[in-house]
């Protein structure tokens, strides 16, 4: 069977996600509509500018946050690195220590990196074989000298969700600033950001919907933080550049249409299509493992590992036949790099490293459709196998 990439969307919505129509019809307005710099003192400006701060406002109610801790941005990599290395140079005089885990997203471990090259200590906490993070490691880490702890909210190759609550909790004792990559986690499941005391926090819009190129950096009030470019004083001289008013304000409807209730019946949607994978490959006696945490994960994302099943052989013979998964994160895809989260989780001779798959769901795929991958998947598998 093959699924056909004009009649169906890909099973393929961690590493992007399709532009709803409902952005592009928002930021087609906007580009003919607000032309506009928005710095531009005439009427023209002043009226992007008004779309701009409409655009910051809803961003901010919607997660419960003050307008002006809203930082616009060209994404996740961005925020990673300005959240990161800005924190490290405003509080080296404090000390020089700082705590991640060995599954970030490459954004923040690259950030990691560079900082250790300027003299920075990084400690980089290790995770089960399910890919969780134990809270005790990170309370046995911390030192007077730990200046930052970054952990992401949601881990992109296996959907794990992290006990951002409970390390947010025990930061509240130690004046380590608390940054959390939420790229993956962002329009999935409620960010409660005053709730489990987070400083920074790291969002994009091409996860939910909304266009590439844009995203967020939440910084709390009262936080230092220098500008990593400099130039312009657009966003209150916080990131220099003028704005990108269409790709914004295409990010704030798509993120307005990630409500809570809409979460909620697309959680349940989820999960009813990793049930029907799951029982479909179990059907036709497909020999397949789970990797991750099924207690505490999201409902969009299923790491799949096929015993004595090449992932790179599979994933070719799936895209030729129309049908998307990956073997891992997109920001290290085309290199023949192992996964450096499961490497964490099972080891680095560890078989399933080379036999496991990334499988993600999202806005446009039916049951039908998921039903039709899912006997593809099987029947692929079991002839690949062979």
């Amino acid at each position: 069977y093959t699924l056909s990439l004009h009649d169906a969307l890909p099973i393929y919505h961690a590493a992007t996600t399709p532009l709803h129509p409902e952005v592009i019809k928002v930021m087609s307005e906007t580009m003919q509509t607000f032309f506009g710099n928005p710095s531009s003192i005439h009427h023209y400006g002043r009226d992007a500018h008004t779309q701009l701060e409409l655009a910051r406002q809803a961003i901010a109610q919607q997660l419960g946050v003050k307008e002006h801790e809203i930082i616009f941005n060209s994404g996740g990599t961005e925020s990673d690195n300005t959240a990161i290395i800005g924190t490290a140079l405003s509080k080296q005089a404090q000390g020089k220590h700082i705590i991640t885990t060995q599954i970030e997203h490459p954004a923040v471990i690259e950030s990691m990196r560079y900082l250790e090259g300027l003299g920075f200590e990084v400690t980089y906490l290790p995770v089960d074989q399910k890919g969780q993070l134990a809270v005790s490691e990170v309370e046995a880490a911390l030192r007077p000298d730990t200046i930052l702890v970054s952990i992401m909210t949601a881990n992109n190759e296996t959907g794990n969700l992290l006990p951002i609550a409970e390390i947010g909790a025990l930061l509240r004792e130690h004046p380590a600033v608390f940054h959390t990559d939420a790229v993956q986690a962002y329009g999935k499941i409620p960010l409660e950001i005053n709730e489990n005391s987070i400083d920074l926090l790291s969002i994009s819009a091409h996860k939910i919907n909304g266009p590439k190129g844009i995203g967020f950096l939440y910084k709390r009030d009262g936080l230092s933080l220098p500008a990593l470019l400099h130039g312009g004083e657009q966003e209150e001289k916080r990131r220099a550049g003028t704005e990108n008013l269409a790709a914004i304000m295409g990010m704030a409807k798509a993120a307005s249409l990630h409500t809570p209730e809409a979460q909620q019946a697309a959680a349940e949607q989820y999960q009813t299509f990793a049930d029907v994978l799951m029982d479909t490959l179990a059907a036709q006696g497909v020999d397949v493992q789970l990797n991750g945490d099924p207690a505490h994960k999201l409902p969009h994302i299923l790491n799949l590992r096929f015993p004595g099943v090449s992932s790179d052989l599979l994933l070719m013979k799936l895209d030729l036949k129309g049908a998307a998964i990956s073997t891992g994160s997109a920001c290290t895809a085309g290199n023949v790099e192992p996964s450096h989260v499961l490497e964490a989780m099972v080891g680095k001779e560890h078989p399933a490293i080379r036999e496991s798959v990334r499988v993600s769901f999202g806005y446009g795929n039916t049951l039908a459709e998921i039903e039709a991958f899912a006997q593809l998947l099987a029947e692929t598998v079991l002839a690949t196998k062979k």
